[in-house]
This record gives C-alpha cells, structure tokens and sequence, in this order.
C-alpha cells in the first residue's frame, strides 16, 4: 500500500475525527464514523493509515474447531503477518462482541511490524494489555472467549463492513480519542488539506470564546470582522 502520501498522513496526523466528519458531510459523506468502537488507550495520538482488512463471518462448528489454528494460511494469523506496515488492520466482526477478534499476541506482533492501528467493530480479549501496548487500538467492549467461539475467518483484504460502515481495501483509516472514521481514498488529500485549514479557524475560535467572546458572528464567520481578527491571529501564530 503506498497510496497515501506521508503529507497527508502527517496532516491526518494533527486533525480530529468530528473535524474530519464535517468535511465529509460537506461531500455528502454521511456514513463514515466507524459506529460503537473505542479506543482502549485514548492518549496514544492519532492514527491513520490505509485499511487492510479481514471478514469474519458466522462460525460454523464442524469446519471452525480449535486446531484450525495449526494451519499456517489460517485467514486471522495470516493476516496479521501480511497486513503493511503503516496501514490499519480493520477487522469486520459482525458488530458482535461475545467473542475475541484477537488477543494481545496478535496485536503486539502488529505493533512490532509497523502496523499504525487495529479497528474491531467486536471486542478483543486481554484489553488491559493491550491499552499498555504502543499501537492504537478500537474496539467494542472487551471480550474473553477465542473468536473462534462465533467468528470464522474468512477473507482477508476485501470490502467489509465495520460498524455499519463500508471500508474498501486503501480506504483512509484516522482514528483519534474518541472515535474512527473512513475516508475514501480518492479524496484523502483534499479532505487533508480542508481538515487542516478548519482546524486552524476553530483554534483561533476556542481563543476567543474562552476570552469571552459571543459565538455570533464567529462560528460560523458571518461577520467581517472575525475574517480580519483570524488572519491577524494566523499570522501571529504561522498557521
């Protein structure tokens, strides 16, 4: 996956997730905040990187017991081996917890291979682990059984859906404290640059209303003079 460029991941890097919905929304993106996932360790940074994914679907007892896991090509194990460095493990779990989409080992061999980030619209077991693990990592809630309990691995890097949210394969993950979103990959860049600039405008707001200015006329900027006060303030601070 080389599609995103390091700038736009950089930028990606410095914006929130409710920052990134409005200018998604601008577009006529109304479904791309990844539904009931948390981050398990919300001081870690933002992540981003582009989305290599794995299905599961319903197990099915005779064809999903224990020693599926002696297979080398298990879908699970292989794609924690074969997910790139810098991209985001996105793992469609059926919006259903009661078992593990992975545990600690599996996350701590992502974060040693340079995987930005793991998603689970399901829950991951060893969760206290894994909060102290330098990778970000979203999940549902907590989750003891061995996802082979209800999940079947069954295909890796292809169209899923994760907390009712489309994700294609090279799909813009960012993550950030509090929530996930999806960004096609077509316009990553622009919704980079735009993110950025509104980030900017709502700083140099959050200033002026904790002085004690009225939001009329700042936010939205209807008012000329608040054009004029943020440019001055851009420049102050090079923004």
């Amino acid at each position: 996956m080389t599609g995103l460029k390091p700038e736009t991941r950089e930028k990606l890097k410095t914006v929130s997730v409710a920052t990134l919905s409005t200018a998604l929304f601008k577009r006529g993106l109304r479904n791309q905040t990844i539904q009931d996932v948390r981050p398990l360790n919300p001081n870690l940074g933002n992540m981003v990187g582009e989305a290599f994914t794995l299905r599961y679907i319903p197990a099915r007892e005779d064809l999903n017991p224990i020693t599926v896991f002696q297979d080398r090509s298990h879908p699970q194990r292989k794609a924690v081996e074969d997910c790139p460095p810098g991209a985001v493990f996105v793992i469609d779990s059926r919006k259903d917890p009661r078992a593990a989409s992975a545990g600690s080992i599996l996350v701590s061999r992502l974060m040693v291979r340079g995987v930005a980030g793991v998603v689970t619209d399901g829950g991951f077991r060893d969760s206290p682990e894994i909060a102290k693990l330098k990778i970000p990592a979203y999940h549902n809630r907590p989750s003891a059984p061995t996802n082979l309990t209800y999940h079947q691995a069954i295909d890796i890097n292809v169209p899923i859906g994760c907390g009712d949210v489309p994700v294609f394969p090279g799909d813009v993950i960012v993550g950030d404290g509090e929530a996930v979103i999806v960004i096609p990959a077509a316009i990553a860049d622009e919704i980079a640059d735009e993110a950025v600039e509104m980030t900017a405008f709502e700083d140099f707001v959050t200033e002026e209303v904790l002085k004690g200015r009225s939001i009329l006329g700042l936010y939205p900027a209807t008012d000329p003079q608040t054009k004029v006060d943020f440019e001055a303030w851009r420049k102050a601070k090079n923004r």
